[in-house]
Formats: structure tokens, C-alpha cells, sequence
């Protein structure tokens, strides 16, 4: 099967990130990344579990701002610091007006693109966190991959190529680029079945170097041997099929 028929078999909650939480390193890692501090309000946008913002608190923060539609995952403790907050509701719907420091970490482009002029109009300096990419057609202003912060106002990116080095930073994509970042980003989240991690690790790896040969910023046009022999496990072994995504080279089309 080709791998979009593959996506469409899994849960909705996986493909949406619902049962997929941060670990306790990768949640200090992103406060260390933002320099989280007494003077910053923390909005975390999708709490989950709420362990991010009783995080945020012990970093001493003003504030800090859980806010998710399904209040049920999130874990109740009678003894709540003061700071800490949690909102039941649509974030689409939220007042953020005050947040210096935003958590934001969804896929669904919808979502994204109906979020983005409410982060525009935030206060100049409002760092907003995303993972695996930043904001459409803006540039982070720090990244610790998987990790990467978009500061208010939002530089733009020149085109998707630039915006990818940006968060690559490297001149081109290989496949020891492809191979470092999708470990990277695995490790960072909590897969309910940690077991499929390797084959996740290869499906990204794959994906990140045709997506980026498409873009024409990878070393090589030719795929990599490495490529192409997870290419073939995952034809072999799995039954799912990823090289329809290779387009004509440019100079070809």
C-alpha cells in the first residue's frame, strides 16, 4: 500500500497526537530553550496530562496556563500551586493576550492557519513553541531540534527551502541529516508503543529525504544507498510503498 493508505489505517488519536506526550527531559529542554523565567506567562495550548504546566510553575513563572477540550486527561492534584491554571475549552477561543511563552504543538493545518493571526497580534517578543516545524512561512528565531522557537513578530521566510535549512541547519539534507532528526524527534515524545520506535525512525527518515529531494536541497539528486535500502524494507517488509513520492528532478519537470 502506498504509505497515505498506510496513515489512514492507524487511530485518529495517534494521527492527531492526543495519546502522544512530551517526556520530562524534552519539557526542560524546550523551558531551557526559551529561557522560561519569573517575568514570562506560559500558555501550554493542548495541555494533555498537565504536566508541562506544573513544570512551567516550578520555573518560577507569573503564570501558567493549561488549556485543553478534554479536561479528563488532565490530572487532578489537590495541593495546586497558585500559579498554575486550567482552562477547559477551544484554545481558537482563548484570550492569550497576556502570554510571553507559548507551547504549541499541533498538526492539523487547519488549526495552524486559523491560530496564526491570533499569534500575530500577540505582544512583540511572545515566544511561541512548536515541534517538528516552525510557523508557516516564518522563521524560528532559536532551534534545538526537534524544538524551535518563533518570536513575535515573525521574521518571514523567504520560501520553504530557506525555512528548511533554518531548521536543518545545514546547507543540505543527507541521509546521517535525515536519520539524526527523526531520532531526535522520536525520543522527544512518549509513543504509547515504544517497541515501534526503529520502524518510525526509518519511516521518517525516509520521508524527511524525499520530501527534502523534492525541495532540491538534498547532497545528492541520486537517492543514497541507505535511503534506499530502508526504501526496501519498507516495501519488503512492510507493505508500504513510499517511492510514487519522488518527483521528476527539477531540471527534468
Amino acid at each position: 500500500m502506498k504509505i497515505e493508505e498506510y496513515i489512514d489505517t492507524l487511530p485518529s488519536d495517534i494521527i492527531s497526537g492526543e495519546q502522544i506526550q512530551l517526556t520530562v527531559n524534552s519539557m526542560q529542554s524546550i523551558f531551557d530553550l526559551v529561557d522560561l523565567g519569573s517575568d514570562d506567562v506560559f500558555y501550554h495550548l493542548g495541555c494533555g496530562d498537565g504536566r508541562g504546566v506544573r513544570m512551567a510553575a516550578e520555573y518560577g513563572v507569573k503564570r501558567s496556563v493549561g488549556i485543553d477540550i478534554d479536561m479528563t486527561r488532565i490530572e487532578t492534584d489537590a495541593e495546586e500551586k497558585s500559579a498554575v491554571e486550567f482552562v477547559h475549552g477551544d484554545i481558537l477561543d482563548a484570550d492569550l493576550s497576556d502570554a510571553t511563552v507559548i507551547l504549541f504543538w499541533f498538526t492539523d493545518a487547519g488549526v495552524v492557519d486559523k491560530m496564526m493571526p491570533k499569534f500575530k497580534n500577540l505582544q512583540d517578543g511572545c515566544r511561541i513553541v512548536t515541534i517538528w516545524s516552525p510557523l508557516p512561512e516564518c522563521l524560528p528565531s532559536k532551534v534545538d531540534f526537534p524544538y524551535m522557537v518563533n518570536e513575535t513578530p515573525f521574521p518571514p521566510a523567504k520560501s520553504v527551502r530557506d525555512q528548511l535549512l533554518a531548521v536543518f541547519g545545514v546547507d543540505c539534507i543527507d541521509f546521517v541529516t535525515a536519520w539524526e532528526y527523526s531520532e531526535r524527534y522520536i525520543r522527544a515524545i512518549e509513543y504509547p508503543e515504544a517497541q515501534n520506535d526503529r520502524f518510525l525512525t526509518i519511516l521518517q527518515s525516509v520521508t524527511i529525504w524525499i520530501n527534502a529531494r523534492n525541495m532540491g536541497i538534498t547532497c545528492t539528486e541520486e537517492m543514497p544507498e541507505s535511503i534506499r535500502t530502508y526504501v526496501g524494507i519498507l516495501r519488503t517488509f512492510f507493505g508500504i510503498e513510499v517511492e510514487h513520492l519522488l518527483e521528476p528532478p527539477a531540471s527534468k519537470k
